[in-house]
């Protein structure tokens, strides 16, 4: 999956190769707006090189901003129930701070603001950007969705994108209901599927 690189182990593995390449034709698409590039649940930083990696190509002053507990998933609620998703438990997909920030070094990028904590113990005046132009949200989970959805909504710029990773996939259900009922309170919105990303504008 996802862009051929020399290092096969910084290629993508839970985003398809589709799915990235939408990504980043979003994200170099919202470069002229004002704001900052956040990622909620950065995982093992295969996105945010990428992500970084344009910024960069395109000179972009935009700070990249990830944030991940850096301890795995959070526990489940009852909306993230699916006997297809069993396997995603309190504690898995964990990887370390020390590996993304390694992961940037061999890329050659400049390190990205990079903020440790479960998303709802952030403090949003201190640890979220004040002006977004692109978020891409992909933390699995009902909870870890709501709550990213909840620091960004009140500062994406006119013209900003938001990106859900994992909407309608049947193995994380939590995902699509957070998207689901976020929307119901934000009329102004717009979605659109592709593959299992939720894009909102």
């Amino acid at each position: 999956m996802g862009k051929k690189n020399k290092n096969k182990a910084d290629e993508p593995q839970q985003v398809t190769k589709t799915e990235t390449e939408i990504i980043l034709d979003l994200l170099e698409k919202t470069l002229n707006i004002e704001g900052d590039v956040v990622e909620f649940g950065c995982y093992r930083g295969d996105t945010s090189v990428l992500m970084k990696r344009l910024l960069e190509k395109q000179n972009s002053e935009k700070i990249l901003w990830l944030y991940d507990s850096f301890e795995g998933l959070p526990a489940k609620t009852r909306e993230d129930s699916s006997v297809a998703g069993d396997q995603f438990q309190a504690g898995e997909l964990l990887v370390t701070k020390r590996e993304v920030i390694e992961k940037f070094k061999r890329n050659g990028l400049r390190l990205p603001k990079i903020k440790k904590g479960f998303f709802e113990d952030l403090n949003p005046e201190e640890d979220v950007p004040a002006k977004i132009s692109f978020a891409f949200l992909d933390g699995d989970l009902y909870t870890s969705i709501k709550t990213s959805l909840k620091l960004v909504e009140n500062r994406i710029e006119k013209g900003g994108i938001i990106i859900v990773h994992d909407y309608n996939n049947p193995e994380l259900p939590g995902s699509s209901r957070a998207v689901d009922e976020w929307l119901k309170t934000h009329p102004s919105k717009n979605l659109e599927v592709k593959e299992t990303l939720a894009i909102i504008r």
